[in-house]
């Protein structure tokens, strides 16, 4: 059987926009805004559903190069047809794919983490072959998927990772253009019972870009299952991964999985619940500087039942209907891509959150509750005519709407009384520095 290679049309002009993109990406820290779709591997055409993300503002989308597929047969490697469909949409749709590089395979110990010497090379060939072949059209590769899910205690079990994180970095550097490289992909378990500690710990940042994290909460019955708790444990431990670090430095995090189902029954909500637990979590994931993207997992619901969480992730039902939270990450990824948070005037009062985010001169707030609807006092150091202006999550096809509530002004100051509840408004506060007043 032949091998099969990608079509590079024009290589030198392709390997020098390659190297511009992705030196411009590393100088450029804005955040990503992510989605795992699970389409890389279908035969169905990918195109409408990338279309609908790239018209929502998404940057990057995450898929499985399964070792098993690159590898058919021992020693005979290939580049599936539908991951070079993929790749070549992901381009047209200027989506920056993140491939996750693992699996195992049925010819070395029947699919056994690659942790036998003689396991281990054939990932490393694997590896090699898959990031050169898919050089000129991947941006990130992720090294395994949740290794510690197996046994997330056993330091034996994380220094094999290590081991093999070091070799598979160093075959997908030895590419010309250059790629960044996760490593982890560690579960909520594992983030507890310390194995993304031993990571850090053993220097596995000397050889990737950063960490990646599956910090899933949706099922946890110790109340982190909603967005301002789960910000505060990946505080706690972003903190203890620091000191963790030799020169006690934050350690650069991906949120490669992320989301809350929408199932009904056990460890779901609604629609409306989702989409608002979704627009919560990306502003909050903006106030930790180094959490420098997050992938919402998925795209498509995987299945009918509406009491499996498992079925109910997507941003879409499995016919690409979209659901609320779509339309709720498509109205907020402008302010996402745009505005920049800033820490020092933002407020988490109880539970009450009024960030502050900026576009040079142009301030803007992010307020919701975590608990009961309240109005609050809005206020801006600008003159501001007529009423407040705000895109509402609540209905995020409306857009920018007049909010029918006036400003009240007095010597260039300017206040509001405005309403909030659980889905955040992004209130228009005008192009000079911006107050923010406490009910």
């Amino acid at each position: 059987m032949p091998i099969m290679r990608l079509t590079r049309l024009r290589r030198p002009l392709a390997l020098l926009l390659g190297l511009l993109v992705t030196c411009a990406a590393s100088a450029d820290d804005s955040f990503i805004i992510g989605v795992d779709t699970h389409l890389m591997n279908r035969n169905t055409s990918p195109a409408k559903a990338l279309k609908l993300l790239q018209a929502a503002g998404v940057d990057s989308v995450r898929d499985d190069a399964y070792w098993s597929s690159a590898e058919p047969r021992r020693g005979l490697m290939k580049i599936e047809p539908s991951w070079q469909t993929y790749l070549s949409q992901t381009q047209e749709h200027r989506l920056r794919p993140l491939l996750v590089l693992g699996y195992g395979n049925p010819f070395y110990d029947n699919y056994a983490k690659p942790r036998k010497p003689l396991v281990r090379d054939a990932y490393g060939n694997y590896v090699s072959f898959v990031t050169r072949q898919l050089s000129d059209n991947v941006d990130f590769y992720e090294i395994w998927n949740e290794w510690d899910r197996e046994n997330p205690v056993d330091p034996a079990f994380a220094k094999d990772y290590g081991v093999l994180v070091e070799e598979a970095a160093r075959r997908i550097r030895a590419n010309q253009r250059p790629m960044l490289v996760l490593a982890g992909a560690v579960t909520s378990q594992g983030m507890d019972l310390g194995f993304a500690d031993r990571l850090v710990e053993s220097g596995i940042l000397d050889r990737v870009d950063g960490l990646s994290l599956h910090p899933y909460v949706h099922c946890r019955s110790d109340e982190r299952n909603t967005p301002e708790n789960w910000i505060a444990w990946l505080r706690r431990l972003s903190e203890d991964l620091k000191e963790k670090t030799r020169d006690k430095t934050a350690v650069p995090l991906y949120l490669t999985e992320m989301g809350w189902p929408s199932n009904e029954g056990h460890c779901g909500a609604d629609e409306k619940t989702q989409a608002a637990f979704l627009a919560r979590s990306f502003f909050l994931a903006q106030t930790m500087p180094n959490i420098k993207g997050m992938w919402w997992n998925g795209l498509l619901n995987d299945g009918p039942d509406i009491t499996d969480p498992e079925q109910n992730f997507g941003l879409l039902t499995q016919d690409l209907a979209v659901k609320q939270s779509y339309l709720t990450l498509k109205a907020i990824s402008p302010t996402l891509h745009e505005f920049r948070y800033d820490a020092e005037k933002s407020r988490e009062i109880d539970s009450q959150y009024l960030l502050r985010f900026a576009r040079g001169s142009e301030q803007i707030m992010v307020a919701w509750t975590a608990g009961y609807p309240r109005t609050i006092k809005v206020g801006a150091s600008s003159k501001l005519q007529g009423n407040v202006q705000y895109i509402d999550t609540r209905e995020p096809h409306k857009g920018l709407v007049d909010s029918g509530i006036p400003w009240s002004c007095n010597e260039g100051r300017c206040s509001a009384q405005v309403p909030i509840d659980e889905f955040p408004k992004i209130i228009t506060l005008g192009t000079r520095p911006a107050l923010f007043a406490m009910p």
